[in-house]
């Protein structure tokens, strides 16, 4: 798909899949950080069962679920909601404020535009290893803070407009709970480095104040998203796409007003 990350995996049906094929994906994951497996019929009890073959099943907080299965989340925009924010409509690594992130995304797409809805990725390996060895020893010394801030007492309020859809928590203390990260994450699988911050849950860096923090991550931001670190996914109705927060920022571009997006999510615990 590109240099830096994702790979398509052909051939697979994962409805039922096999110890030998799971092995196949876990080690093609550890190479490429995001597979995309077409033309799969996944029911969310498959989907389920298929993210508990690649780790423990997450059930996320914050964010409610399907109703008859507590495990799948539905990344929903209706056709008639337009000029609102997209859920995931910036970079961030999902739950990177968790006191353990979570390590596996799937993402299975029902239902999805003819034309826009796109999904990036961001190599995170890519974006250390081509940051200065100055910069990577600063960057190496140093934690930041991470919280769930858009579902706690200083997130949007009600009036900003997002997808009815996707009903989302707001204004819980339980939210505003800092957790400390490294900037620079050893890959337990891979042993290579990965930055971990991302514009969405990291507020600053410990020990300094948000002011003093902003320059620098700000200028990480940047350099996190580069057009070289990226690959670039359009979905089709039955794609589902894996892959592993621990080295990779995503984003969904939302530029499908007037068409329906559905798409099923489950996460592996980190």
């Amino acid at each position: 798909m590109a240099p830096a990350c994702g790979a398509e995996a052909l051939g697979f049906d994962l409805r039922d899949a096999s110890p030998e094929t799971i092995e196949v994906l876990s080690g093609a994951l550890a190479d490429h950080a995001v597979l995309f497996v077409r033309d799969q019929h996944l029911t969310p009890p498959q989907q389920v069962a298929l993210t508990a073959r690649l780790g423990t099943v997450l059930r996320v907080p914050y964010i409610r679920a399907l109703s008859d299965h507590p495990d799948v989340i539905a990344v929903l925009k209706e056709a008639d909601e337009r000029n609102i924010s997209t859920f995931g409509g910036t970079w961030h690594s999902d739950f990177s404020f968790l006191d353990e992130p979570p390590s596996l995304t799937l993402l299975y797409a029902v239902e999805v535009p003819d034309v826009g809805g796109d999904t990036l990725w961001s190599s995170q390996y890519a974006a250390y290893e081509a940051l200065s060895p100055g910069m990577q020893r600063l960057l190496g010394t140093l934690r930041a803070v991470q919280t769930a801030w858009p579902h706690g007492t200083r997130g949007p309020d009600a009036t900003v407009a997002v997808s009815r859809s996707v009903v989302m928590t707001r204004n819980d203390p339980s939210a505003d709970r800092e957790v400390l990260h490294p900037v620079v994450r050893l890959h337990p699988v891979t042993g290579r480095k990965a930055l971990f911050v991302n514009p969405v849950y990291t507020q600053r860096f410990e020990g300094m104040t948000t002011e003093e923090s902003r320059p620098l991550l700000q200028y990480l931001f940047d350099h996190a998203t580069r057009a070289e670190f990226t690959c670039r996914l359009h979905w089709t109705p039955g794609t589902l796409a894996i892959w592993d927060n621990r080295c990779l920022l995503h984003l969904a571009i939302n530029d499908y007003d007037g068409s329906r997006r559905l798409l099923h999510r489950t996460t592996t615990a980190g």
